[in-house]
């Protein structure tokens, strides 16, 4: 295991103190990706040459968009479109030569296998490729360090524990990197920790809504003005409220 290249990102993501450690180290990574795609892949040939097979989904690229390098963005797409005409051009010559009949390799209709081809064509993108990398091995390291760091297991035992997609990401990772009982062990930790957060983010989204009644005007807020957030995203991982990582600290 390659000490400080895998360990330092997960150690930083528990010190941040945020609801989901993971979900800011996900999001972090996303961030960089973005960067690169729109830097080292609009450059790199074999980079370039990836995007152009599998493309970019669409909530990438807004991220994309947002990032306003207009001119790397339009020179990623003027050759991906290519490969994407070129593949539309040979369907279309398909349907024109055999409309109706199967095809001679498969059993597939002709009109099941152009939807197939053109499902494929939208179905990839290199950023979220990227990501799932990058977080199965930080989840590898996750397990790794819970398992062999007290110091680690002392941080995670006092922290705010992971939302419920990642608590299942980490269960389907722990079978390669835990013993039976130690998979036991972590499960009912990392349970536990949900369910204590989630118990807090409900009494609190409770407030909230008594918050709204003209009788309970002079309640103060307490910590449920961050509620919805805080439960949303603990059931769905982050997609609400402030970042997940201290982008000051990037």
């Amino acid at each position: 295991m390659q000490y400080h290249l895998d360990t330092i990102p997960v150690w930083e993501a528990m010190e941040w103190q945020r609801e989901c450690p993971l979900c800011g180290l996900a999001r972090k990574t996303e961030a960089e990706e973005i960067e690169r795609v729109l830097g080292a892949s609009v450059m790199e040939p074999g980079e370039r040459i990836k995007v152009n097979a599998r493309g970019i989904c669409r909530e990438h690229h807004q991220m994309m968009f947002a990032k306003q390098n207009r001119l790397s963005h339009a020179l990623l797409m003027e050759s991906h479109h290519k490969e994407q005409l070129d593949t539309l051009h040979k369907l279309q010559s398909l349907s024109a030569s055999g409309a109706g009949r199967p095809s001679l390799f498969s059993k597939r209709t002709l009109a099941e296998e152009i939807s197939s081809t053109l499902a494929g064509m939208h179905a990839h993108c290199v950023v979220c490729e990227k990501i799932d990398t990058h977080m199965s091995r930080y989840h590898y390291t996750f397990l790794h360090l819970w398992r062999t760091d007290k110091a680690f297991r002392k941080a995670w035992q006092e922290g705010k524990g992971v939302c419920l997609p990642h608590v299942q990401s980490l269960m389907e990772q722990s079978k390669k990197v835990l013993s039976r009982k130690e998979q036991s062990a972590f499960a009912s930790e990392a349970l536990a920790h949900l369910i204590h957060a989630l118990e807090i983010d409900a009494a609190d989204l409770a407030h909230f809504t008594r918050k709204f009644d003209y009788r309970n005007q002079s309640m103060p807020w307490g910590e449920s003005k961050t509620a919805l957030e805080r439960m949303v995203n603990r059931l769905r991982g982050w997609c609400l409220g402030d970042e997940p990582y201290p982008i000051k600290e990037r």
